[in-house]
Parts: C-alpha cells; structure tokens; sequence
C-alpha cells in the first residue's frame, strides 16, 4: 500500500501501587511494540507513529465494527480517542472499555490525524465490513 499516514499516538495509563510497572509496560507494547515508554510518577505515557499491529490484532479478533464505533464515537475534528482495558492487553488481546471503569484504570489512547483524514485513516486501520468481512473502500 502506497498510502502515507502521518499520525501521532499518545497512550497513558495509570500505574497503581498494587501493580508492577513493568507488567503494564508491557500490555502496552503488546498493542503497540514501537511504543518508547516513559514511566512518570504514578502512570506510564508513550508515543508512537504505528497503528499496522494495533489494526492487525483487531482484523484477527474480528472486531473490526466495535472498533470503528469506538474510534467515530470519540471522534473530536482531526483526532479521535478510546480506552483498552489493561488486562487483556496484558495478553496481547484488543478489548475495547466501555461502560464502568475497571479497577486497574485503562490504557488511554488518543489519535491524532495530519494526513490524509480522520476517516480515511479509520479506514485504513478498521476498514468497514459487510458480515463481518471487511469490505474494501474505493479511494474518496
């Protein structure tokens, strides 16, 4: 694919003192393996440019129309945000927080888009789908 994406990740999550900091250092490059890692009092904030592991990991679950629900619906002008829940990140598993907080806290992700589009960069990493499958998009 010929397409450049220029794209900022931001991604923090709480460390509590219950927690090893390590363990949730690595639910995060689990998501994201070209995540650079800084722990700070109390939390761990991260950036990185790269979506393809995070967009594989959601083509393998099939999870591809709850993404894209999560990604439009906290959707704010050339950014959109979600949260993952740190335990199933913890074994590589995509799973998207919704509803109640969890008790450890969430991985907070937030996206921001410069080229080309919000849309087209949804697209790119949750493609729509049509019974599950996606569907591929003819350049708008």
């Amino acid at each position: 694919m010929s397409d450049v994406y220029s794209v900022d990740v931001q991604i923090t999550a709480p460390v509590y003192e219950t927690e090893v900091p390590d363990r949730v250092a690595d639910a995060i490059t689990n998501l994201f393996p070209g995540a650079d890692l800084d722990h700070r009092h109390g939390e761990i904030v991260t950036e990185t440019h790269d979506m393809s592991h995070f967009s594989e990991l959601l083509h393998r679950r099939e999870i591809l129309d709850t993404a894209r629900g999560a990604f439009f619906e906290n959707r704010r002008g050339d950014a959109f945000s979600f949260d993952l829940k740190k335990q199933a990140a913890f074994q590589g598993v995509v799973n998207f927080a919704v509803g109640d907080p969890d008790e450890l806290g969430e991985i907070h992700v937030r996206v921001r888009v410069t080229e080309p589009d919000v849309e087209t960069f949804i697209d790119h990493i949750a493609p729509p789908t049509e019974e599950g499958r996606p569907v591929e998009t003819d350049d708008r």
